[in-house]
């Protein structure tokens, strides 16, 4: 029995029971007594939805943590602190404290973990890692409270976060935190149940200040006694392991104050709201970025367990694809027009950053300077073993700037900055190719007249090449990639239309349609006379046989317009479809690419 109760999965388990059980509860109370919140038009939910949750996560993780889980100095501390917050909140959400207040709680909480010796020992300065972890904690604890934005969110992402903490805490043989962490996961995990879209009780500020706390706090417990020494361990993994909430917060704060906008202020500008302007359902944006905190959780995991040339390696990788991400999300529109122009006038930075963004070469050029250091020092590490620790690890270095300088050089002679990426097609690929090998042979024979090549392998540059030609053709993929992976939501007046044609043509009138959804026209599908192409698939649409079947597939589809992208089409064929237009009731229109379709009646 003792091994039982001390099991995480068992701990974890009856806190989810108590966590389910409690929130009912609350959840029945809240709705009995009116504690409901009413939509707004600054929140994301439509109808009345219970309040308080927080409540029930904050009853589940205590009750198992003082009977399940030994309890250690450090550990009560923590679990002291959030539920000196909890109370913060919770006064919050009853009558509605002033920003400035509730500041001064979590500045009261972070002390409680500071004078307890808890902190970040990242500089070795007593006062400068104190305001580290200050900042640390309130960064955290208001980066959950944003979060919470959308059903079910902030409680999945804080679970996914508290369970890589977990798997950090056992790989480190830290069992009494592991059990701590366990209990909150389950108490994370039964909230859930009821949480999820379409939630039917909220968190609250009492749920987002516990949860934001305790996380943070929870990250200070592997510090304790000088168990983390590593910046990798000190600096990484807490910060991955947080990543999504890390993420959003400063997104959403970025743009906010480019827009003129308070950065604590409500707004349907986080990056799930982008999500759902992509075209994605409520539901798969968050699972979304519950995948996207998995991936961070066990990069954290991993990093912790392996050396720090691979992960530097890793993170960069990461970084690298979140920022291309965060780029394609920040041009999603999410204000009014009018908003948007008055913002762009009133504020001359951002109307700055607003053409710097349109061109695009400035974000480029500094990309490119960051792929070709990263392959560089892939490459280096991946052949030679701990090389930060021997003499290549000086020549890396000397030779760093250099190669850096004369690539981009090479880039720009062979018209690499020339390319939109959402034009991206086999022929930049081919231009990519040119400008890596030409930057590489140039940087062989730069790096012989300079030094020789002595200490230098031709591996490190063949290698160093292969990962260039993969970061630069994936960075410039990586628009169209988020494209077809996020297709862009349909409006609610869009005309449904067929293509004529399941050709070349045919192909570049989808394209053009998919870049111009101002013109509310929505392809269900090809239409193709030739027999061969008969249920084969062009970018996910099907092609429909045009043999005698076009008024039937008309019906069916609920077809309001025919676009024509065969230009030889003969005229009998062409007047035969004429008529089944006629008869169906249905637009018949020739495609002229990059113009607007042309009536052809």
């Amino acid at each position: 029995m003792q091994n039982l109760t001390t099991s995480p999965i068992f701990v974890g388990a009856v806190a989810a029971i108590i966590s389910v059980i409690s929130t009912f509860a609350v959840r029945s109370i809240a709705v009995r007594y009116g504690f409901v919140a009413k939509p707004k038009s600054d929140r994301w939910h439509k109808k009345p939805t219970a309040m308080h949750g927080g409540i029930a996560i904050f009853i589940a993780t205590t009750a198992v943590y003082f009977t399940l889980v030994p309890i250690s100095r450090e550990s009560l501390v923590v679990i002291g602190g959030s539920a000196f917050l909890f109370l913060v909140g919770l006064i919050d959400d009853l009558i509605s404290v002033r920003p400035y207040q509730k500041l001064i709680g979590q500045l009261i909480g972070a002390g409680i973990l500071v004078i307890s010796g808890l902190k970040l020992p990242l500089t070795g300065f007593e006062i400068v890692d104190i305001w580290i972890t200050v900042f640390w904690v309130i960064g955290i604890t208001n980066a959950i409270n944003l979060l919470d934005n959308m059903d079910g969110l902030a409680t999945g992402i804080s679970a996914i976060a508290a369970f890589s903490l977990a798997m950090n805490f056992a790989s480190s043989g830290l069992t009494n935190e592991l059990l701590l962490t366990s209990a909150f996961v389950g108490a994370l995990v039964g909230f859930l149940v009821f949480n999820f879209n379409p939630a039917s009780i909220f968190m609250g500020d009492s749920g987002s200040m516990f949860i934001g706390f305790l996380l943070s706090g929870s990250v200070l417990l592997n510090q304790v006694g000088g168990r983390s020494r590593g910046i990798v361990a000190i600096l990484a993994v807490p910060v991955l392991i947080l990543f999504v909430p890390i993420f959003d917060t400063t997104f959403v704060t970025v743009l906010r104050k480019l827009w003129g906008r308070k950065a604590s202020q409500g707004g349907r500008d986080h990056t799930s709201h982008r999500l759902v302007a992509l075209g994605l359902s409520e539901r798969t944006a968050v699972l979304m970025l519950y995948g996207f905190a998995l991936i961070a959780g066990g990069l954290a995991v991993m990093v912790a367990r392996i050396g720090p040339a691979r992960s530097f390696g890793l993170i960069a990788v990461f970084t690298v694809v979140l920022v291309i991400v965060g780029v394609y999300l920040s041009k999603v529109k999410v204000y009014e027009g009018v908003e948007e122009e008055q913002a762009v006038q009133e504020n001359a930075v951002f109307a700055f950053l607003v053409n710097v963004s349109h061109k695009r070469r400035i974000f480029e050029v500094f990309l490119d300077a960051f792929l070709i250091t990263l392959a560089y020092y892939s490459a280096w590490a991946l052949l030679f073993r701990n090389f930060e620790e021997s003499t290549s690890w000086v020549l890396f270095l000397q030779t760093l700037p250099l190669l850096v300088l004369i690539k981009l050089a090479a880039f720009l002679a062979v018209g690499v900055y020339r390319g939109l990426w959402r034009y991206t097609s086999i022929g930049d690929a081919i231009t990519f190719g040119k400008g890596v090998v030409l930057g590489s042979a140039a940087s062989m024979l730069a790096v012989l007249a300079i030094y020789r090549f002595e200490g230098f392998s031709r591996k490190v540059f063949f290698v160093d090449a292969l990962l260039l030609l993969l970061a630069v053709m994936g960075s410039r993929m990586a628009f169209r990639l988020i494209r077809q992976v996020l297709p862009a939501v349909a409006a609610q007046d869009s005309r449904k239309i067929l293509i004529y044609g399941a050709g070349d043509g045919g192909e570049m009138v989808l394209r053009e349609l998919n870049n111009n959804p101002e013109w509310s026209l929505q392809a269900v599908g090809f239409i193709d006379d030739d027999p061969m192409k008969k249920d084969k698939v062009i970018h996910g649409l099907k092609v429909f046989d045009g043999n005698g079947t076009l008024a039937e597939i008309c019906l069916e589809k609920d077809i309001a317009e025919i676009l024509v992208s065969i230009r030889n089409m003969p005229p009998e064929r062409l007047r035969k479809i004429r008529e089944t237009c006629r008869d169906t009731n249905v637009t018949i229109k020739r495609a002229q690419i990059t113009i607007e379709p042309v009536d052809l009646i």
